[in-house]
């Protein structure tokens, strides 16, 4: 009987000690999905959630009531972790105030991200690491626990970089290669502000490149960790705009130093235990990973070329995986929590 009351009052506590979360930009789609994500965990609660475009307006995440407020109106003190999903640009200033006010933070913009504002070197992605680690969980899992703030990667770099890496960190992709990555997005990616390019009428039955010329904004965070891993390829980044609300899907040409036997096997290798990577034999689509926090990730030998060459698709859900979901994750670690609480698997 003691050791069952004992038990009882654990739970108690577990589930009345809640850790309170703010949520900073909590009205644009990423922002939405982590109120959503914080309102069903069962060890979170959510603490306020701001925006500023929507001071005063309901919305229910959870089954619960949330009225939004101006991000100057958030009670920063009553808040143990702060996810910022605001803007490019005007996120940083936020993060600090948060993390002054003694709250853990997750920066879901790119100010704190390597490549933005640290440079693309070796040196300038140590120095970002040092101030923000950057949140690719299952790349810098020990460097987030221990960490205060984080910068949570951008959908693009996800997909591509934990593609990449059993690849890059074993040494594979062959010396000066250049690795093409060709990515089709949902709409949600581009943000809520309303442009006519984006409109339903505009985008259904539609599929179109966008930033072609290798000028997107993330490729420098994703070269920024190419290079701090020793690698020298050149990466050729062209995203497209898919007629679907969300998912991104990859397709990533790698020069190889040396045919693979396995092919799988890098991936499977270095992604053992992972609980939301999933390496398969088949090729995976966004019905595979939407509104699931994972990857999916397949590779098969090009055949017809003369230098051996593999080409890795990879799949994800951008607002999951590529936003929330992994900010959730990287929030679960900063928090000494189970990696995967909270989380759809």
């Amino acid at each position: 009987m003691a050791a069952i009351d004992r038990v009882g009052r654990n739970l108690y506590a577990f589930v009345v000690h809640k850790f309170a979360i703010g949520v900073f930009g909590a009205s644009g789609y990423a922002g939405r999905e982590l109120c959503e994500l914080v309102a069903r965990h069962p060890g979170a609660r959510l603490a306020f959630a701001t925006a500023n475009d929507r001071q005063g307006a309901h919305a229910r995440f959870g089954g619960e009531d949330v009225t939004f407020v101006a991000a100057e109106d958030a009670r920063l003190g009553d808040a143990q972790l702060v996810f910022s999903a605001l803007p490019h640009g005007a996120s940083a200033r936020w993060v600090g105030a948060a993390h002054d006010a003694g709250a853990k933070v997750v920066d879901l913009s790119a100010d704190l991200r390597p490549g933005n504002g640290y440079g693309s070197g070796a040196e300038d992605f140590a120095s970002a690491m040092a101030h923000a680690p950057y949140g690719l969980t299952e790349h810098a899992r020990a460097m987030v626990r221990g960490a205060e703030i984080v910068a949570n990667p951008g959908c693009y770099p996800t997909v591509t970089l934990l593609a990449l890496l059993p690849l890059v960190e074993r040494g594979l992709v062959a010396p000066g290669a250049t690795i093409t990555v060709n990515a089709a997005s949902g709409v949600t990616g581009a943000g809520m502000t309303p442009k006519r390019e984006l409109m339903f009428a505009e985008v259904a039955d539609d599929f179109r490149p966008y930033a072609i010329g290798n000028s997107h904004r993330h490729l420098a965070e994703m070269r920024a960790m190419l290079t701090s891993l020793g690698s020298d390829a050149d990466l050729i980044f062209t995203p497209h705009l898919l007629p679907v609300a969300r998912g991104i899907l990859a397709t990533i040409t790698v020069p190889l130093a040396e045919p693979l036997v396995d092919v799988l096997a890098p991936w499977t290798e270095h992604y053992a235990g992972e609980p939301f990577i999933e390496v398969s034999a088949t090729i995976p689509s966004l019905k595979d990973v939407v509104h699931r926090n994972v990857v999916r990730i397949t590779a098969t030998m090009a055949e017809g070329v003369r230098a051996p060459t593999v080409i890795v698709v990879a799949a994800i859900d951008n607002l999951m995986k590529g936003a929330a979901g992994q900010a959730l994750q990287n929030a679960n670690l900063l928090l000494g929590l189970e990696e995967t609480m909270g989380l759809p698997v």
